[in-house]
């Protein structure tokens, strides 16, 4: 392919290899966020242009607000990997990536500059228009990733986008002294949390038992909706915040 008319106006076209036709479906009804994770955007964007990579996204969004489409969003990109949501495990083909320029945990994690942010929230704004993506739909890679992902962070400002009516949030609860539910708990408490979480949507075996990958998700849960203390440990806060997410779910997502 050597070019093609972007998909949302504005775009840059620089063409990326990696992707293929999805797959049981023809057009998306997620969209996944992602920091870059490398020094600079020039080099995130020519790696993910590079076909000895095998990843791509559809788009990257650089600090100054600029916006480069490399897959089109009828397209598969490459971007999520291993990763599941609502039990369904194919999220490259029902979802359009964006990368997100950052450097990350591991080279200097910073804060998000406002131009960028206003970029990424016209961005997703214009694709659920297009595909009719609903804001509950609008993920973290670490959402769909936990453990495996991190990003695109707490320092990421998903208030803000909500804010614009992008991507499904509340204000998070008040820490205040309570049960904490932690590593090696058991019982039936344990077992309601693993269901709320599963019923929200992340990838979690419902047991009864506080192991590593409850801990796990946990974490991933507090990175995206409260970010304050981001430990994997369910204290009172982080379980009266999902519980006002799940009370504010539409119906159709419930």
């Amino acid at each position: 392919m050597s070019g093609f008319p972007p998909d949302h106006p504005g775009a840059e076209i620089r063409v990326s290899p990696n992707f293929t036709p999805r797959r049981g479906t023809n057009r998306p009804d997620m969209i996944i966020l992602h920091y870059t994770g490398m020094a600079t955007g020039e080099a995130a964007e020519a790696w993910l242009c590079d076909p000895a990579s095998e990843v791509s996204s559809h788009y990257l969004v650089h600090e100054d607000g600029r916006i480069v489409q490399m897959v089109r969003e009828s397209d598969r990109a490459w971007h999520a990997g291993k990763s599941s949501w609502r039990g369904e495990t194919d999220i490259n083909s029902w979802s359009v990536g964006i990368e997100i320029v950052n450097p990350g945990h591991t080279l200097g994690y910073k804060a998000f500059p406002k131009r960028q942010i206003e970029a990424v929230i016209g961005l997703c704004g214009g694709i659920s228009g297009r595909h009719g993506i609903v804001p509950e739909r609008i993920l973290a890679h670490s959402d769909v990733a936990p453990g495996r992902k991190v990003d695109p962070g707490e320092k990421f400002p998903w208030r803000i986008l909500a804010q614009s009516g992008v991507g499904h949030f509340v204000e998070p609860a008040r820490t205040r002294k309570g049960l904490s539910l932690k590593s090696g708990d058991e019982g039936v408490a344990v077992e309601q949390l693993q269901s709320m979480l599963a019923l929200f949507g992340y990838g979690i075996e419902i047991t009864g038992i506080f192991d590593l990958s409850t801990e796990i998700v946990v974490a991933a849960f507090q990175r995206h909706f409260r970010v304050s203390r981001v430990d994997g440990v369910a204290d009172p806060a982080t379980v009266e915040t999902l519980r006002r997410l799940l009370s504010k779910l539409p119906a159709r997502s419930t």
